[in-house]
């Protein structure tokens, strides 16, 4: 096909090559001959470091260079890795405790670096690593998610990293106290190992004099430029940073890591390429984790069980540093969507965030907004148990009303569109809500439990504002267009490439994406918050438009017309009284011809004013085997207002995707750590993700309003799927066992935790 049509869904261009084999992950391409990384890391997870000698792995076979934080220290460089940090209630700064690169004279969890050895083949790193003298004296470990406990940072008072309020806490609790009903739940979020395909890894290599090539399958490259030129005291032009095929990010890939600067330095200081691949033991226990989080949520409403206040509180775990973005997720970007889909301006929120001897917590699928959805859809659900409401109709009657946009949120978010009661009536068609009771029946019938849930979220999509787009035409007759965000497998080459050709008619096969190299792209946001295809096709569109009007003046000026007489069609230019149709690459080749190299490569920068809101209603119906525990989800149905879409299937896959990853956490997944703060959960054989018949067939369909936000109306989709899966899933899981007096249901429902649940319900023994 020569050009997509607009809005069509098209298979991704780029699965061929990597379902063939033939993608380039950084592994794939680290250099030849490159030396191996390996990290010591602690076993410990909370001690003193009595004694690091390092000196016989020096000497050993194949040992180029072994590293200790002393060493680094000793040639006066920074060892510091940085991030951000909230402001408490009181108007103080949240804990900023040192986090180093490797160990200091503490470690805090199992897992963190303490040494960094190269050595030319990975098992000589590995048998250098076994002479290193390490030895700790224990310390208690602190793993409980609540203050107090064992010190890690005198710069954290009983482990408080940071006390974060938002909204009007005198007037909530009035509102509270003038309630007909008031609502209390508690919420758990457990915690998550991501888990990608490809676990996280990077080299580093000289280019030519004093400069340095950095890979790193990340989610942007442009942090990582300027982090390893500070890192190195070098000038960012000295650093060229790469992404190749990233094979999964989620979030956890979005921010730097001790090996990204171990290996930058250990390349820059010998002069020869070095790269480091995790296994994905390692990966448990070193990646960043997600969610981890406990919540109370109160809800008050009036006698016609309108809410009039909503209030959270929240003790949120940071683990044993402060990650890059860790503070903010749970805080600023938890706010964002605070009060839902819901008409209620009386809200209040307070967050503690707690250092523990465990793994950092920080972005993963939806960062913050699935936290902050999941928290207010389980009380809803509660909530109308409780008062005795139908949850579907206690949602309805509490929407923001389509003549209320634009709509300012009690949290400062300035909602421009949505139709929610729209939405929620096609999906309770669509999941035929109605003939749930029937199916209810046979589920019992059959001696098993049958429950529906539903989960109404809004998004608000994140990450930088601000986006360039440049446009080459080559002159073998291809165009190259430049983007600034970076594909975890999204699907970038297909949509960029599509969106390209529908507005110039260039032909979809003779684009060619370029993305994830910092010496070709000058700046860009990458990939995070579900950003990419919103921002980056504005600043497309911004770019054509530069592009349409040189074209049309260089053709006036060729045809001796005026401007006026020219216009193009998406397709053709056309020149009014002359049967003369140029395509966009045929004027391109008359401009070069012309030595208009200037009209052959457009950039431009756009930066969006404000941010889309997508939303939806996912309705899951599961049935429990009450003798076994085993919940499967038999239905999942999902109706998204994402706006206008530029490719339905890659929405569609992305919306399966995020669903597949709430399934995960809302079923099998669960990190555990003992007392002594040891991972109990870093392999597949005890940390369970996913399969296939977890996963149900699911329906996807969208009733977009489009946002006035951007000139296209889109919204983004790439975490929605998570954002209202885990609501929706537990509170089928909660309906299901309400009858035999299960109460407060909290994930994961793994076949013992539901068995137990059921029968300590029931009076039986329970293990």
């Amino acid at each position: 096909m020569d050009k997509f049509g607009k809005s069509q869904s098209v298979k991704r261009v780029e699965d061929l090559r990597f379902l063939t084999g033939h993608g380039r992950y950084v592994d794939d391409i680290a250099p030849q001959g490159a030396l191996r990384g390996y990290v010591l890391r602690s076993t410990v997870a909370h001690g003193v470091v009595a004694e690091l000698d390092a000196s016989d792995a020096r000497g050993a076979e194949g040992v180029h260079l072994v590293l200790t934080l002393a060493d680094r220290e000793a040639e006066g460089l920074d060892v510091a890795m940085g991030a951000t940090v909230v402001t408490n209630r009181d108007g103080t700064k949240g804990a900023a405790p040192e986090r180093p690169i490797l160990a200091r004279d503490r470690v805090r969890f199992v897992g963190e670096p303490v040494a960094f050895i190269v050595a030319d083949t990975l098992a000589q790193a590995r048998d250098a690593a076994e002479m290193i003298v390490f030895d700790v004296d224990d310390l208690e470990a602190h793993v409980a998610l609540s203050p107090g406990g064992a010190s890690l940072h005198a710069e954290a008072p009983d482990n408080i990293a940071f006390d974060f309020g938002l909204g009007d806490e005198a007037a909530v609790a009035a509102a509270m106290d003038g309630a007909a009903h008031v609502v209390t739940v508690p919420v758990e979020d457990n915690r998550v190992i991501v888990n990608s395909m490809e676990p996280r890894g990077c080299y580093a290599e000289p280019e030519g004099e004093n400069r340095l090539h950095v890979s790193v399958n990340g989610q942007g490259v442009w942090g990582t430029r300027d982090n390893m030129a500070r890192f190195l005291k070098l000038d960012k032009t000295q650093v060229r940073a790469t992404n190749p095929d990233v094979g999964g990010g989620f979030g956890m890939k979005a921010m730097e890591y001790p090996e990204t600067f171990l290996v930058s330095y250990a390349a820059h200081r010998l002069g020869r390429p070095v790269a480091w691949m995790s296994d994905r033991s390692e990966a448990m226990q070193s990646d960043n984790a997600g969610r981890d989080l406990n919540s109370t949520a109160t809800l008050g409403f009036d006698a016609d069980h309108r809410l009039v206040a909503y209030r959270v509180d929240t003790v949120a775990n940071m683990g044993a540093y402060n990650s890059e973005y860790a503070q903010p997720i749970q805080t600023e970007l938890f706010s964002k969507v605070l009060p839902g889909v819901y008409d209620i301006q009386t809200v209040y929120m307070r967050t503690l965030g707690v250092y523990t001897n465990t793994t950092q917590v920080d972005a993963y699928r939806g960062a913050g907004r699935p936290e902050a959805i999941y928290v207010l859809e389980r009380a809803m659900d509660a909530a109308a148990r409780q008062m005795g409401v139908d949850p579907f109709e206690l949602r309805r009657r509490n929407f923001i009303r389509p003549d209320q946009f634009p709509y300012m949120s009690a949290t400062g978010q300035p909602y421009d569109v949505g139709d929610f009661d729209r939405v929620l009536t096609r999906v309770m068609g669509q999941a035929d809500v109605a003939g749930f009771v029937a199916r209810r029946a046979d589920s019992v019938a059959r001696g098993a439990l049958r429950g529906i849930g539903l989960c109404y979220y809004i998004e608000s999509i994140l990450g930088n504002p601000a986006e360039t787009s440049r446009v080459d035409f080559n002159k073998d007759g291809t165009v190259s267009i430049f983007v600034g965000t970076q594909s975890n497998g999204q699907g970038h080459e297909t949509v960029f490439a599509q969106f390209l050709a529908d507005q110039t008619g260039i032909p979809a096969d003779r684009i060619a994406v370029i993305q994830g190299d910092s010496d070709l792209i000058a700046t860009g946001g990458g990939t995070g918050g579900s950003r990419s295809v919103t921002v980056q096709n504005t600043a497309t569109l911004a770019a054509v438009e530069v592009m349409i009007e040189g074209f049309t003046a260089f053709l006036a000026e060729a045809e001796g017309v005026p401007a006026t007489k020219v216009s193009f069609d998406d397709e053709r230019f056309r020149i009014a009284g002359s049967n003369l149709t140029p395509t966009m690459l045929e004027v391109a080749d008359m401009a070069r011809d012309a030595g208009r190299d200037d009209l052959l490569s457009i950039s431009k920068r756009i930066k969006l004013e404000q941010r889309s809101f997508p939303n939806g209603a996912h309705v899951s119906e599961v049935e429990i085997d009450p003798q076994t525990g085993v919940v499967t989800v038999e239905r999942y149905t999902v109706i998204d207002d994402f706006g206008n879409l530029i490719n339905p299937m890659l929405a569609e896959g992305q919306v399966h995707g995020g669903v597949a990853q709430g399934i995960g956490q809302a079923l099998t997944e669960r990190v555990v750590y003992d007392e002594d703060g040891q991972l109990l959960t870093a392999s597949f054989m005890d940390y369970a993700m996913p399969r296939a018949d977890d996963v149900p067939m699911m329906y996807f369909d969208t009733e977009a309003t489009p946002s006035l936000y951007n000139p296209m109306g889109m919204k983004g989709c790439g975490e929605a799927g998570t954002v209202g899966a885990l609501a929706a899933i537990t509170n089928a899981v909660q309906d299901a066992v309400w009858d035999v007096g299960v109460r407060g249901v909290q994930m994961p429902f793994t076949p013992h935790r539901v068995w137990q649940m059921i029968n300590a319900a029931k009076g039986g023994a329970a293990a």
